[in-house]
């Protein structure tokens, strides 16, 4: 086991570039989330601009999370510490499941602004196209969206209590690894 004060060689990390995906959408998450849960206490004055913040940076997560599937993809992460089964299936099970969310989220969200007729318009730069259009569909999709946001919050809890359990537990590399 490398102590945790010890330099971790590149071989042994996530790419450069997996790394500064994971923390840019690590950031956008904990941007977007509180957005989405102050919108309905925020005045009708402002309520679309706090409206087209979350959307816009809702769909930035997407892409950045596809990027960041393809790398995975292309270049799967670098081996680390023995874990016993356990573990390894709880974590690879997590990882999985924050991917899976994290593309689901947006994807949902976009299509509840759709349903419920409005455009996703990007940042104020362009408009996106409304693959559906007003729909009936708009209050199961937004529910969707909130059960993914709460799944999300708890899937990130377990994702940092497993990092602190390796960082100051097990006194691992395995926080090293995404520095």
């Amino acid at each position: 086991m490398t102590p945790i004060d010890a330099y971790l060689p590149e071989d042994r990390r996530y790419p450069v570039v997996s790394r500064a995906l994971h923390w840019l959408v690590a950031v956008l998450v904990l941007a977007v989330w509180p957005l989405g849960m102050v919108i309905k206490f925020i005045n009708e004055d402002t309520k679309l601009s706090f409206y087209m913040l979350h959307e816009s940076l809702g769909f930035l997560i997407l892409w950045l999370m596809l990027a960041r599937l393809a790398v995975r993809l292309l270049r799967p992460p670098p081996p680390g510490p023995p874990l016993p089964v356990w573990e390894a299936r709880t974590a690879a099970a997590v990882h999985a499941l924050l991917y899976v969310a994290l593309i689901a989220q947006p994807v949902i969200g976009f299509l509840t602004t759709n349903a419920f007729g409005f455009p996703l318009d990007w940042f104020g730069l362009f408009t996106v196209w409304s693959p559906i259009g007003k729909s009936d569909a708009a209050e199961t999709l937004k529910s969707i969206h909130i059960f993914l946001g709460w799944s999300i919050l708890v899937l990130f809890a377990l994702h940092i209590g497993g990092v602190l359990h390796h960082h100051v537990l097990r006194r691992d590399p395995t926080l090293q690894r995404m520095l």
